[in-house]
């Protein structure tokens, strides 16, 4: 990913993500992220509203199903991504270029808000609801019988941080 730009924008959704599949049946997902600044105006002592950026954003495969049945407009979500910049000729004949968000990973907002998340199915696997992960599902898990090289599992006076 060397070159990329790669943000992060915390906004609001402001339509449904619409679903779509492609000719070759690989699903993408599209949608738009609201994200307007607030900020103090000292001089009326009041908090003003800037200017609202609009930002399209595109998922695809698995993620982009997840996406559209967990996401709904209005939602505060927090998305990270890779802007991509593409050109294009519009109907008028006119060139045009828009930049885009190709995001990597998207959620809801805790601040104002709660989530309930349930694990999506693993292929060929059943689905598991509201249930903690075992040690064997997680890769950065490890088993009581395996202890870090800092010397144990509490934080105590020996961690290496």
């Amino acid at each position: 990913m060397a070159g990329e730009t790669v943000i992060t924008v915390v906004g609001n959704l402001t339509a449904d993500p619409e679903l779509r599949y492609t000719q070759n049946g690989l699903p993408v997902a599209n949608f738009t992220i609201a994200s307007t600044p607030r900020n103090f105006d000292k001089t009326a002592n009041e908090y003003k509203d800037g200017d609202a950026l609009f930002l399209r954003a595109s998922v695809w495969r698995e993620f982009a199903e997840h996406v559209a049945g967990s996401l709904t407009k209005g939602m505060r979500v927090i998305a990270q991504g890779r802007l991509r910049q593409r050109s294009y000729q519009d109907r008028e004949g006119n060139q045009r270029t828009a930049i885009e968000l190709e995001v990597d990973e998207i959620g809801p907002s805790l601040r104002y808000a709660t989530a309930q998340v349930t694990r999506a199915a693993a292929a060929g696997g059943a689905q598991r609801t509201n249930a903690a992960p075992t040690a064997s599902e997680e890769p950065w898990a490890t088993s009581s019988a395996e202890t870090p090289a800092w010397g144990g599992g509490s934080f105590g006076d020996d961690t290496p941080f």
